[in-house]
């Protein structure tokens, strides 16, 4: 998956005006966060009887580019621009290991919930508002 640069600074934006607090929190909460992910993936690949890869195409383009002179005067000349695309491309999958791999998720899921809440109420402890 890729992220977007924009996305990522505004996390860090909203991440650096976060009260100690919130930040342990937001912290505590990521693992369960990272599991709900997973488990919409796999309920996404088990309704679809399929998953989807990323795929990355790399194309080099020819263009026209252009240069400046000592003497401040322009030139154009050949070039090559390369441009990648990602596309989602359809994987077979094994339907009965997806549902194995969801029933791990989902249990591996109440268990961090349940440390989750165990971390927050420290964080909360630690960090009174």
């Amino acid at each position: 998956m890729t992220r977007s640069p924009f996305l990522i600074l505004s996390l860090l934006a909203l991440t650096a005006c976060s009260t100690p607090r919130e930040q342990c929190i937001s912290s505590s909460n990521r693992p369960v966060a990272q599991l709900d992910r997973l488990i919409n993936i796999t309920q996404g690949n088990i309704s679809r009887g399929f998953a989807l890869a990323e795929v990355q195409d790399v194309r080099v383009l020819r263009a026209s580019c252009e240069g400046t002179n000592a003497d401040g005067s322009t030139f154009r000349f050949p070039c090559e621009e390369t441009e990648t695309t990602t596309r989602q491309e359809p994987v077979t999958i094994n339907i009965a290991e997806e549902r194995i791999k969801l029933a791990q998720l989902e249990s591996r899921r109440e268990q961090s919930a349940r440390a989750a809440q165990d971390r927050i109420q420290r964080c909360i402890a630690v960090h009174p508002e």
